[in-house]
């Protein structure tokens, strides 16, 4: 299973760090596996922005319903925590959810989770505050978006922003297609 699919020109300046395929998590005799391909931001300081594109399978196979869909939010937000933290992110405050439209015109729209944490930053005392957004919606399948980055004006070089950095992380989340949907001609 492919993850999804993020058109080459929204990734200007981001590199791929992982492909992997694993069991997001198994609930009674439901399982559900992701395929993520994650990315981080070329040549900036830590911390580095980061962001990702999950695709969901479902077994046995089950169409995208309100209850499935609210399961697959909240265990979305749950493992996102997770992985924050294994990014040395702390503190983490889930800061609200809203919807967001997305690209493709087939998807539902997007549930958009907003977090906040705090991570340090080299063997100083510095602390950078961090946010996090998590992007949840339907194609015919679930896909995830998101990622995260520093909200001090010192982790940018001049001319850019925190603020730049969201509307860039929202605009690759916007983008994502399933890998179904896309020719490679359109890539």
């Amino acid at each position: 299973m492919d993850p999804p699919v993020v058109p080459r020109a929204r990734l200007d300046g981001w590199q791929c760090i992982d492909e992997t395929t694993e069991r997001a998590f198994t609930a009674g005799f439901v399982s559900v596996d992701a395929s993520t391909v994650r990315y981080e931001r070329d040549a900036t300081e830590p911390p580095r922005p980061f962001c990702f594109a999950s695709r969901l399978r479902i077994r046995p196979a089950t169409a995208p319903n309100p209850a499935l869909t609210a399961l697959v939010e909240r265990r979305a937000r749950s493992g996102f925590r997770d992985r924050l933290a294994e990014r040395d992110i702390e503190d983490i405050e889930h800061r609200g959810d809203r919807e967001i439209a997305v690209d493709d015109p087939k998807a539902s729209r997007a549930t958009l989770s907003t977090f906040r944490g705090v991570t340090g930053v080299g063997s100083g005392d510095r602390r950078v505050p961090v946010e996090a957004l998590l992007a949840v919606w339907t194609a015919g399948e679930y896909l995830l978006g998101g990622g995260a980055y520093p909200l001090d004006e010192a982790s940018y070089p001049p001319g850019e922003s925190p603020s730049d950095a969201r509307r860039e992380l929202l605009g690759i989340v916007r983008g994502m297609e399933s890998p179904d949907d896309r020719s490679e001609a359109e890539l």
